[in-house]
């Protein structure tokens, strides 16, 4: 089957036989409970869970039974997932929309020589992924100004500013990996509100002969982003800096305005590589600077046995392409419209923040690929945050609430720290709350009433480490990308994301001008008479 005639999950004879055993097996008063499944099927552990590089995963508490399992498998095959995947590894321009290949997976094999192997990928598919010209030298640079960065000793901060993808994916890993005791640079900071609060706080107290500015923009035009870009260059030159050309290095496809600002150095990345994918490209300066180039390249090794994984494994016992079967099961047949992530790690704290924009940009689509309205619903709401802070914030709606929410917990066994009695504790909570969400409770009054048969998944990984870390994200990389090969949509445009920005460079005119603009509409005018004071 051809990736570009494939068709949507909706227009298979699978969707059809799913939406009948839902019917059939999930709803009415006999409907699929998961402690009847757990009591009649002594193998529900085993035929759910599976192992992939770094992460184990237990399915079983969710609503699903082996013959919905059987049928999903199915319709990933009458989708063409394997053939949309190949076309993505290979460089075909499956961004349709903007004529681009998908580019970031081949940025972890292009300095495959360097990194040392895992075991998973000793088959390796740099067969399949086929080079990015530029993606070794421009990898090989970025680790280079690095390392120059972790030996001069004047530098003690680095400020990193950038917004979404820019921002999100590095300030994810680096906050994970700091606190495993992976970080040894100098300080990082990291920017990416607009709201000048943000810089102001991350500038107090730093030097300028101290510290370097990182300005991540691929396009170096993102607004949010050169509005710091420019007050931080400001706030060098007041404080007495010298050498902006020194202390300004640029992340950017676009050198050239990269250069007019005056940054002395710009590390490039190719147009494939989309903001929300782009950690493992030149974007992973920060991550190296605190890391280091072994360290970076242990990344890369983690995210590439995950590859591996999802390029070979049977579609049956492929992690991310069971993740996307069962978000696609819970969206459009048991109606769920949100999944809460709950990682049970503080270095994890913002993995919910970075798998919004991931799961979100990428799927929050109407249209197909082919510019077809969507006759079914896509990308549910990712939401969530640290999950034994969550246990005193949001579980009680989780818990009792009257929409059912599948909940994700990420685990990681080993701790880094030597805290006597914190994992345990930490590790038996998560399971308590997954226990608890499945068996429920007959309380002896409806408020201590407990419905039960709600459903979770356990992701768990043996350590924070760069290679686990790598392949837990590349793993939600690919879930994504499956979800939304399934539904049929483009994952790497946002178009979404630019209708914003026209209106607030409108509107910023009108609010710095004084001026009125008879286009606006009586909310937005009378919102900015108010702003203004009048």
């Amino acid at each position: 089957m051809s990736w570009q005639h494939r068709p949507r999950c909706d227009e298979t004879p699978s969707w059809a036989l799913l939406a009948a055993h839902h019917a059939r097996a999930f709803q009415g008063p006999a409907a699929f409970d998961l402690r009847r499944a757990f009591a009649q099927d002594a193998q529900r552990v085993a035929a759910f869970s599976m192992d992939a590089p770094a992460v184990f995963a237990d399915l079983s508490k969710n609503l699903i039974d082996r013959e919905a399992q059987r049928l999903l498998n199915q319709l990933a095959r009458d989708c063409g997932i394997q053939a949309h995947r190949d076309a993505m590894l290979r460089g075909e321009r499956i961004n349709t929309s903007e004529q681009r290949a998908v580019t970031h997976v081949h940025w972890r094999w292009a300095l495959n020589s360097l990194a040392a192997p895992i075991n998973q990928a000793q088959d390796a598919i740099d067969s399949i992924v086929n080079e990015v010209p530029t993606a070794a030298a421009d990898l090989s640079a970025m680790l280079d100004c690095a390392e120059a960065v972790r030996a001069d000793r004047a530098i003690t901060d680095v400020v990193h500013i950038g917004i979404g993808g820019s921002d999100l994916g590095p300030r994810l890993v680096v906050q994970a990996l700091q606190s495993s005791g992976h970080v040894n640079g100098p300080r990082l900071h990291f920017v990416a509100n607009m709201d000048g609060h943000e810089l102001a706080e991350a500038l107090r107290g730093l030097r300028p002969c101290g510290t370097l500015f990182i300005v991540a923009s691929k396009t170096f035009g993102t607004a949010e982003t050169l509005r710091n870009a420019q007050s931080a260059r400001e706030w060098f030159a007041a404080q007495g800096g010298v050498d902006v050309a020194r202390h300004f290095v640029a992340v950017s496809a676009n050198a050239a305005a990269a250069t007019a600002f005056g940054a002395g150095r710009c590390l490039g990345f190719d147009e494939g590589v989309g903001g929300r994918f782009s950690l493992w490209s030149s974007i992973g300066l920060p991550i190296a600077i605190a890391v280091g180039r072994a360290g970076f390249l242990d990344l890369l090794a983690g995210a590439r046995a995950m590859d591996a994984h999802f390029a070979r494994a049977p579609i049956e016992r492929n992690l991310p392409v069971q993740l996307a079967l069962l978000d696609l099961w819970y969206r459009n047949f048991h109606g769920l419209h949100s999944r809460c992530v709950a990682p049970y790690h503080h270095g994890l704290r913002k993995l919910p923040a970075y798998l919004q924009q991931l799961e979100m940009e990428s799927n929050g689509k109407g249209v197909d690929a082919r510019g077809r309205t969507l006759v079914c619903a896509s990308a549910p709401v990712t939401w969530g945050q640290a999950g034994s802070n969550g246990q005193h914030a949001f579980f009680q709606m989780l818990h009792q609430g009257s929409e059912v929410v599948p909940v994700e917990f990420v685990l990681v066994r080993a701790a880094a720290h030597e805290l006597p009695g914190h994992q345990d504790k930490l590790l038996a909570n998560a399971l308590a709350q997954a226990r608890a969400l499945m068996l429920g409770h007959q309380g002896d009054s409806p408020e201590r009433h407990f419905a039960g048969n709600r459903p979770s998944t356990v992701l768990l990984l043996p350590d924070l480490s760069p290679r686990s870390l790598g392949a837990l994200l590349a793993l939600y990389e690919h879930r994504t990308f499956a979800l939304g090969s399934l539904w049929g949509i483009n994952s790497f445009d946002q178009w979404g994301v630019e209708l914003g920005k026209r209106h607030a460079g409108e509107i910023e005119t009108a609010l710095r001008t004084h001026t009125e603009d008879t286009a606006l509409d009586p909310s937005t005018a009378g919102l900015l008479n108010r702003l203004r004071g009048s």
